[in-house]
């Protein structure tokens, strides 16, 4: 592995170093840190682990109380860890751990009477503390015993998992329940941070601080713009409130505590135009100016769900996409919605992440950097792997045609169809019957095996008869086959449990460690929606500054669909549906949604086109 200027040398030490440098002194009496074929052993007792708590001060004030918030750091570390033994920390900082609950189980800590964890929601404590690291659970500002207010994703959720890691690294201070200084002593300061949702957020957020320390990150399905959460490209895809709604959510303090925070969130999302300000600037990961993918120095492995629904796939690649060079990663992407990847292929993923974190924070030099960067899902128990996502793919053009197909030659006349509110297998169901809220067209039969990986890109020529207009596209895979169910979460995300369950590491009466076994939730259909997109038309130009249509003037209005990776097999039909509101993109289960206009959208076929980055299959 290449050492770069800003990452610790660790990496770069011979094995026999590495393990000296993570605290295993010749001379110690107790267990060292043992490397055998590449991986950390399970040498530490964890019935035997330190557990402890502290309180971290983050550098803000999110409540109004007059005090800096003091965030809740519960602790658990090999027995010996201290002078003579330092260890490398993964974190797992989560707004879950009051409502409703950590991971697919929805687990919550338990303590002893002296207020120290004995249970630790999921399985990194069990399996990673035994073979040499601390983990660290941090409850986020605002929720469980941390002090202050949740803010959807904002300064102070961030910042105050930046306390922590300078805290690790002696640069931010500490108090134990008496209020006396604590300090890390027992650690060597590099950190991993690990989560799902949320806490993946979190995890891209301090990463994009910058903040030294901090060596790499593991976002699991995870937010990289809060905006790109509850909008796209102008229209609403949640429900009106929802950031204020998230915050109570997680929050079980008394609602008055938050209230003038609440209402500061609700101004700034500014639901009713669905547009991009400050508000949402600030909570932005790729180019905002509290966190910017331009200051990452950890190393980054990401999960992207390409049918999540929740966190769509453009979170990660727009992300992935402008991390600098320098950062090393890794990644897999799938075909589920919003899952961790512990449920979806567990025995792979547990020894993935494994040698990953030894890698980065014990610099134990196995064979991950050397291994593909990305795995690929592309169906039920299909995985392959390549050198980097997306695959290398060409550019192919296909138009819409008046007799209903799709094709690569230019096209002339029109159709029109009303901006209707509509669920996708409404939109996308027998395309060869006449809607009125939708234009669908379909290649022949495909030859060969033809597979999508990137981001496609929609070009539409249209006239509107109102100055505004939701604009939607579906790219639809129709042909039967045997598919991943992986978009509606009444459906598990893709997801069934199946007999059995998996003790993972090592376990007490309190916290065992076993969980319940999973596998893939298949459909056999006649199609599938591939990739979608939408746009108000009156952002066409700009997501801040919304400009209305005139009524009956042509407009060419070009944007990018979400991205993909699936494979179209020989025999099935590629299909292009245009149509209006997408109900499947509007989660408005808890309030006011995303609303239709009702307008005419007239389409010119000639200036209609949708680019689809491609790689032919053998």
């Amino acid at each position: 592995m290449a050492v770069h200027p800003w990452r610790a040398p660790l990496a770069a030490l011979p094995l026999a170093a590495v393990t000296a440098v993570a605290g295993a002194p010749a001379a110690s009496a107790g267990p060292k840190i043992e490397v055998s074929g590449g991986v950390t052993q399970p040498v530490f007792s964890y019935t035997d682990a330190i557990r402890e708590h502290v309180q971290v001060q983050s550098p803000l004030d999110s409540d109004g109380d007059g005090k800096k918030d003091l965030v809740r750091v519960d602790i658990i570390r090999p027995k010996g860890s201290g002078s003579g033994l330092k260890v490398p920390v993964i974190m797992h900082q989560s707004p879950y751990f009051d409502n409703p609950g950590v991971g697919f189980q929805l687990d919550h800590k338990k303590y002893d009477a002296n207020g120290n964890p004995t249970k630790f929601p999921l399985f990194y404590d069990n399996y990673f503390v035994p073979r040499g690291y601390a983990f660290v659970s941090v409850d986020m500002v605002g929720t469980r015993l941390s002090e202050g207010c949740p803010t959807g994703g904002g300064p102070s959720d961030v910042l105050g998992g930046k306390a922590v890691i300078d805290w690790l690294n002696d640069r931010a201070p500490a108090y134990d329940d008496n209020g006396d200084p604590v300090k890390a002593t027992w650690t060597t300061g590099r950190t991993g941070m690990i989560g799902h949702s949320y806490e993946g957020a979190l995890a891209i957020g301090v990463a994009g601080t910058g903040v030294a320390g901090l060596e790499t990150i593991v976002p699991l399905a995870a937010p990289s713009s809060w905006y790109d959460m509850w909008r796209a490209n102008g229209t609403l895809t949640d429900f009106k409130g929802g950031q204020a709604w998230l915050a109570k959510r997680v929050d079980a303090d008394p609602p008055e505590k938050c209230a003038a925070v609440h209402q500061r969130m609700t101004a700034g999302s500014d639901d009713a135009t669905g547009d991009y300000n400050a508000y949402w600037d600030e909570l932005d990961y790729r180019d905002g100016p509290i966190s910017s993918a331009r200051n990452v120095r950890a190393s980054v492995f990401p999960m992207v769900g390409m049918h999540d629904r929740n966190v769509m796939g453009n979170q990660f690649s727009k992300w992935w996409a402008v991390l600098p060079r320098r950062v090393e990663r890794k990644v897999w992407v799938t075909q589920y919605g919003h899952l961790d990847p512990f449920w979806a292929r567990r025995d792979a993923w547990v020894d993935t992440l494994h040698k990953w974190f030894d890698h980065e924070l014990m610099g134990v030099a196995n064979d991950i950097m050397r291994q593909p960067r990305a795995d690929v899902q592309l169906g039920p128990d299909h995985w392959i792997t390549q050198t980097d996502w997306p695959a290398q793919a060409r550019t192919v053009t296909l138009r819409p045609r008046q007799d209903g197909s799709l094709v690569r030659s230019p096209s002339k006349g029109t159709g029109s169809f009303l901006d209707t509110k509509q669920a996708e297998l409404a939109m996308a169901e027998s395309p060869a019957t006449v809607n009125p809220n939708r234009l669908a067209y379909l290649t022949p039969p495909l030859k060969k095996a033809v597979r999508l990986s990137g981001t496609p890109e929609v070009s539409l020529k249209v006239k509107l008869d109102k100055p505004a207009a939701n604009l939607g596209v579906l790219l639809v895979d129709y042909g039967t086959d045997t598919r991943i169910h992986g978009v509606d979460p009444a459906q598990g995300q893709g997801l069934k449990l199946i007999d059995g369950h998996d003790c993972v590491g090592e376990g007490t009466a309190d916290d065992d460690g076993c969980y319940l076994r999973a596998g893939d939730n298949t459909i056999t259909s006649g199609f599938q929606v591939v990739s979608r997109g939408i746009i108000d038309a009156q952002n066409r130009r700009s997501l801040s500054r919304p400009a209305p249509l005139a009524p009956g003037r042509p407009y060419q209005i070009t944007w990018e669909m979400l991205p993909q990776d699936y494979e179209f097999k020989a025999g099935h039909r590629l299909g292009l549906v245009l149509t209006g509101t997408n109900a499947d993109l509007d989660q408005a289960v808890l309030g006011e949604g995303e609303t239709a206009t009702g307008a005419r959208v007239t389409v010119d076929l000639a200036g209609t086109s949708i680019a689809l980055p491609l790689v032919t299959s053998g």
